[in-house]
Order: structure tokens, then C-alpha cells, then sequence
């Protein structure tokens, strides 16, 4: 007879309940993603109403002794709390204004982000939580190139991750599509894009790997005698490098969406610098007196009474998290106002370094979800519209204890070489004793790195040789 044995176990699971999941989706949603999700609900969800031209006063209903009765369902002055912040306008349109501003908006569809395509991808991967939530962390620090913005060694000390899982979401990250995404630059890219073709072992690989600089200046004479082949093959296997992508990231370049709709407006005033919501294109959102009123009226009804009560419990659910929505995105802004006075006063190279811990830990909010926040979101600057995260960069500090951002010191090396004699061009080791000069530290292979984000070719392919 088989051993017969029994054995318990006890497992530990985390879930969100449905509203706070809710409440999630909302927070992470762009401008266009929440517009659809909004008409979505009050499609589907006959207790909503949309109250955007006029807005009633009138909320009583029938009494009820239970706990989510009609006494807290008519709470007018808690209807109104939801939309305090969806209140916050500061311009009125007419009725054809709104209706043309609606056609508008019902007629661009929202291209998808870097973030938005990773992070999809990421939400269908099986992983552990701590991995999924450096692989974000990772997908939030990418630059529109696709390439990492931090090294992963870097983010993972400054978020009290261990190496070993920072080395697995590296993996995760570019194990994602497009091929090359997450690399440290565009060496690794390229063979991260080899290596997904399967050749690893190709002369392609080895090219990429060990004689990039001489390939890009097309030394195929070097390269062949090293690798002990043909000039002829070199030249093959270059053509084949170059159908390779450098910019991974490029298909979702925000810049290219002339229909962005930025989500806060951040201007001057008499009071100093001020940030506005730009709501318009959110309707306002209320339980529906009637169904309030038929709930009062389904008696012993109890599938009529149970459907109302869920129906009436997610309206709710949804105009509250429009609320802490727009609350929240409007307080981060006003702490970006507070910590870069000298970016919005002076421009870009005066933009300091910024974590998303130092705001978290502000507002009382987690990283995370200050992350979850600005994923997607776009603030209208003196200086143009930037994305939200964008705000939050790494940097540097200089020789007087300014700070500077790594945003301040890509537009000085811009600067640098706008500026330099195209007979005699300044090669990345000068670029980095001229900051040096500025009281900016930066190493070689940091300017090196910063010159490739910015496109801007090697010294070498920069030289004029006009009289």
C-alpha cells in the first residue's frame, strides 16, 4: 500500500482589490487613455452622468438604514469634494467651442509611448514582484532613444535594490521588443540586436564588439587583418551592421505627435510661478438622482437593488479616483515649481538633479506611485512642452556646490560643439577638461555617451576640411 501523507502549506499572496486597481489604471492613464476610458464608463454605466454644461443641486433621495444607504449616497457636499479638483479651469468655452474641442479629440488617436509599449509587455510577464518593479523603474528611466539614462548599477543603489535583481530586470527589459531596448549605449544595442537574430558568434557580433570605432571610420583594411578575413567580407558584414537600428527607442518618439495634450500648464504670474490643470477634456462626473432614487424604490427586488448598489459603488470608485488623479498630478507639480525655479526661470541647463524619492517622501506617496503618476503625463514649460519625468534626472555636482542635471550638462556639451572650430574639432576628452573649466566633472565616456544621445557624430567625422 502507498504511503499515504498529508501535507498543509501556507502561502502569502498580495492582490488589489478591484477599486484600488481602479484607482491604478486611472493614475497611469495619459490624457487620451483616460478620455476613452471615462466615455467607456459612462457607456456602460447607467448611474453616471456627464454634468459638464450644468450641474445640479438638487441630491436628495429616499433614507436607507444600511451602510452604503442613500443618507451617504446624497451626500452633495461629498459630490462636490470629488469634483473640487476637476473644477480648476480657468477658461469657459461655448457650446460649439466644446463641441469642436470634442470632434477633436474623439478624432486623434494617441500614438503609443516607449513606456507604454514596455510596460504592456511587462504587465503580461511572470515575474516576481521586486523584479517587475525595478524592470519599471528601468522603463522609466530609459531615454527616447531607448537606452538607459542611469547605469543600472547607479538606480539600483539610489532605490535599494539589490544587484541581483536589477540584474534580472536588465535581462527582462531587453528581452522585450524592439530588439536593443534597454542597453547602456549603442554598442550594446547592436549586439543585443544581434544576439536576438541569433548571431551571437557571427562576424557581425565581432566586428560590433571589439572594432566599432574603426568600423565607423571605415578602417576595413585594420579590421580584416585582426579578425585574419577579407576586406570584402568586412564590407559585406558592415552593410549588414548598418540595417541594424541605433535608435531602438525612435518609432515611439513622442515629439513626432503634434496633438499631445499636455496635462498641466506650468506659467508666470504676479505670485510667482503657478501650475494649472488642463481638465478640459474631462467631462464631470456624477451619480445619477434618478437611479439613486430607484434604489430607494426596488423593495424586496434584491438582483434590481444588488445591480444599482455595484453600479452606483463603481461610479463612485471612478469619479473619486478622477479626483485623486488630478490632485496628484497638480501637487507633483507644484513641488517640480519648488525644486526647479532656476529651469523654469533661465531653460534647460539650469535643470537640477531630481528623484522621485525626494518628491515621495514630500507628499506623503511612494515612489512607485509618484512613478505611475507622471508615466505618460506632459507639462506645458516656458521652454517648450516636456514630459513629466523628465523632471527627474540624475546629475552632477559642481565645483561651487551647484547642481546640474544630466539634461544641463548634455546641452553644455551642445553648446560646446556648436561653438567649436570645425577645422579642429574638440574630441570627447577636451569636451570633458572644458566642462572641467565650468566646475562640471564629467568623465570621457560620459561625454562620449552624451554626444551619441544627442547625435552628434565623433570628432574625427566632425572635421571640415574647407579652406
Amino acid at each position: 500500500m502507498a504511503d499515504a501523507s498529508l501535507h498543509q502549506s501556507l502561502s502569502q499572496q498580495q492582490s488589489l482589490a478591484p477599486q484600488m486597481r481602479r484607482s491604478l489604471e486611472i493614475l497611469q492613464a495619459n490624457s487620451m487613455e483616460l478620455q476613452q476610458l471615462v466615455q467607456q464608463a459612462l457607456e456602460i454605466n447607467p448611474v453616471l452622468e456627464d454634468i459638464t454644461e450644468s450641474i445640479s443641486l438638487d441630491a436628495e433621495g429616499p433614507e436607507s438604514d444600511e451602510a452604503d444607504s442613500l443618507d451617504y449616497l446624497n451626500d452633495t457636499d461629498d459630490d462636490w469634494r470629488d469634483l473640487q479638483i476637476m473644477e480648476r479651469r480657468t477658461s469657459t468655452m461655448s457650446q460649439d467651442d466644446a463641441e469642436r474641442r470634442e470632434h477633436l479629440y474623439n478624432s486623434i488617436v494617441a500614438p503609443e509611448t516607449l513606456q507604454q509599449h514596455l510596460s504592456h509587455q511587462l504587465d503580461l510577464s511572470l515575474v516576481e514582484p521586486d523584479v517587475r518593479s525595478a524592470t519599471r523603474h528601468l522603463i522609466g528611466n530609459l531615454d527616447p532613444r531607448g537606452f538607459l539614462d542611469l547605469p543600472a548599477r547607479e538606480l539600483a543603489s539610489r532605490l535599494d535594490i539589490s544587484k541581483a535583481v536589477m540584474e534580472t530586470a536588465v535581462k527582462l527589459l531587453q528581452s522585450f521588443e524592439p530588439p536593443g531596448i534597454g542597453a547602456s549605449g549603442i554598442q550594446e544595442s547592436l549586439l543585443l540586436q544581434l544576439e536576438r537574430k541569433g548571431d551571437s558568434g557571427s562576424l557581425e557580433y565581432r566586428i560590433v564588439r571589439d572594432h566599432l570605432e574603426e568600423l565607423a571610420r571605415k578602417r576595413y583594411p585594420q579590421i580584416a587583418r585582426v579578425l585574419g578575413t577579407t576586406v570584402e567580407r568586412i564590407a559585406e558584414a558592415a552593410t549588414r551592421i548598418g540595417r541594424l537600428t541605433p535608435n531602438p527607442g525612435g518609432d515611439f518618439d513622442p515629439t513626432g505627435n503634434p496633438y499631445i495634450q499636455p496635462d498641466v500648464v506650468i506659467e508666470d504670474s504676479d505670485e510667482g510661478w503657478k501650475a494649472r490643470l488642463t481638465n478640459e477634456y474631462l467631462p464631470k462626473l456624477r451619480i445619477s438622482d434618478f437611479y439613486k432614487d430607484m434604489l430607494g424604490k426596488t423593495g424586496n427586488d434584491r438582483k434590481a437593488r444588488h445591480f444599482l448598489r455595484e453600479q452606483i459603488r463603481e461610479g463612485r470608485t471612478l469619479i473619486r479616483s478622477l479626483s485623486l488623479r488630478q490632485e496628484t498630478i497638480l501637487t507633483i507639480a507644484e513641488k517640480l515649481i519648488e525644486h526647479q525655479p532656476a529651469f523654469l526661470a533661465k531653460g534647460p541647463r539650469h535643470l537640477r538633479p531630481l528623484t522621485m524619492n525626494e518628491i515621495a517622501d514630500q507628499i506623503g506617496l511612494h515612489a512607485t506611485t509618484i512613478s505611475r503618476a507622471v508615466a505618460g503625463k506632459y507639462v506645458l514649460t516656458p521652454h517648450g512642452l516636456m514630459e513629466m519625468r523628465a523632471f527627474f534626472a540624475a546629475g552632477y555636482q559642481t565645483a561651487d556646490g551647484t547642481e546640474v542635471s544630466n539634461a544641463g550638462v548634455r546641452e553644455a556639451i551642445q553648446e560646446l560643439v556648436t561653438k567649436e572650430d570645425a577645422a579642429k574639432p574638440l574630441s570627447d576628452d577636451a569636451i570633458a577638461k572644458q566642462l572641467k573649466t565650468q566646475g562640471i566633472p564629467v568623465a570621457r565616456r560620459t561625454v562620449a555617451k552624451y554626444r551619441e544621445q544627442l547625435g552628434i557624430l565623433p570628432s574625427h567625422l566632425r572635421k571640415s576640411f574647407s579652406s
